[in-house]
């Protein structure tokens, strides 16, 4: 049965490309994810799935101890779940999850070909979202495909999952499970270079207002530089990433990382006029955090340091920085080893690739987090290689796609079983 499934995922490759350009051609950036929703809706249901769409609640999210701070920006696309059911439920049944918003493209004309082309060449599909993650979207789907191209399928509840605010939130994700969707295991196959990822931090979104005193800029020393007091927030914000950093011993999987929180002064807006001294600043910025640190505790400690370098300096005392919270507002997690779902995975891995599967800990945002702290259920975050995820010309390696995509109907065949497709 191995080799018919890896065969069978072999033989359906070309068709699965195919889906995975008409992806990434789709420019589902944040706000904008409605049009692909409505494509995996469909494919979903040419699968002969029931299919269920949704809006985000936002009263229950912003109640729920996981949820992110909204904003104006937040999408309102729908999320869809595709269901499969069994003929007779004997195994472990399984979430198959994936986000489609993809983050902005950066300037088009840094890019060697149109940012959302998703050419091929050579091995690497190119475009946004090729990567992180519409390849593993079509691999979740595919990997069903190539059971059903041998008369299989699996013998326990799959749910489908594509969500939207992965990139922003991770809101979409925590509603699926706010809908109760839950199941015995889940994967989710993000760009991970054919590695387990064992831990992942948490992130926060904030931003810094400040205000200046305006004035010509013939008068300058009267008045008051909001800019200027931007890059002295930035130092004190450095600050908190070096103490952050300096207590990385104490974290398990961070320990021998040599910076394993990241802050990043993502965008920068201010003034009006070039002779004007602005009046205002508004810097936006993303820090990560360690597993086990609360949102709530860590946004408390950004917003408290911040205040206490304001009071030390001569004019921000007087005019202190605004501190909002915008967006993610997430805890990181751990995947603790030995689970049999890990078990299952490591097996299904070496068979499709032929080495040990090796785990490893990633320093940004996983929706993996829902289901690890939430659910509490094994988490499985394993995928691809890719190139420049966030940056330009990003691409994914379509041998490891087709790879990872083996490992995952193995899995899927051996964690959920498999029966005989009806008819």
């Amino acid at each position: 049965m191995r080799e018919r499934i890896l065969q069978s995922v072999s033989d359906g490759f070309d068709d699965q490309v195919a889906f995975t350009q008409q992806l990434v051609q789709i420019p589902s950036l944040r706000g904008r994810e409605h049009a692909i929703q409505d494509l995996l809706f469909r494919a979903l249901r040419g699968r002969g799935m029931t299919v269920d769409r949704f809006a985000m609640d936002r009263a229950a999210i912003e109640a729920h101890p996981g949820g992110s701070k909204f904003s104006d920006d937040h999408s309102d696309a729908p999320i869809v779940v595709g269901i499969h059911r069994p003929t007779t439920e004997t195994g472990r049944s399984l979430i198959l999850q994936s986000h489609l918003d993809v983050v902005p493209e950066g300037l088009a004309e840094m890019w060697r070909d149109p940012p959302f082309s998703g050419k091929v060449e050579g091995d690497w599909m190119y475009g946004r979202g090729a990567a992180d993650m519409k390849a593993g979207a079509a691999a979740n789907l595919f990997a069903l495909d190539a059971l059903r191209r041998i008369g299989l399928q699996p013998a326990a509840t799959i749910y489908v999952q594509s969500v939207v605010e992965e990139e922003s939130t991770g809101n979409g994700a925590l509603q699926t499970w706010l809908e109760g969707y839950t199941a015995d295991a889940v994967l989710i196959p993000e760009p991970e270079d054919e590695k387990l990822v064992r831990a992942n931090t948490g992130v926060i979104w904030f931003q810094v207002k400040l205000r200046g005193v305006p004035v010509h800029v013939r008068e300058m020393g009267e008045g008051a530089n909001a800019i200027d007091a931007a890059y002295r927030v930035i130092a004190a914000l450095r600050e908190i990433e070096a103490d952050w950093n300096a207590a990385k011993g104490a974290h398990a999987h961070f320990e021998d990382e040599v910076h394993p929180i990241n802050l990043n002064i993502g965008k920068i807006e201010g003034g009006d006029w070039a002779s004007s001294v602005p009046s205002w600043c508004t810097i936006d910025c993303r820090v990560s955090i360690y597993p086990g640190q609360g949102a709530e505790e860590m946004a408390r400690e950004i917003t408290d340091r911040i205040a206490a370098f304001a009071k030390a300096d001569s004019f921000l005392s007087n005019n202190p920085p605004a501190v909002a919270f915008n967006g993610f507002y997430a805890e990181g997690y751990v995947l603790e080893p030995g689970s049999e779902a890990e078990g299952v995975l490591a097996r299904a891995h070496e068979a499709a690739i032929g080495v040990p599967l090796q785990s490893f800990m990633t320093a940004g945002y996983l929706d993996t987090r829902v289901y690890a702290i939430y659910n509490k259920i094994p988490a499985l975050c394993y995928g691809p290689v890719s190139r420049n995820i966030h940056g330009i010309d990003e691409c994914v390696s379509l041998p490891s796609v087709k790879r990872i995509t083996q490992a995952m109907a193995l899995f899927i065949a051996e964690w959920c079983g498999v029966e005989q497709v009806e008819g």
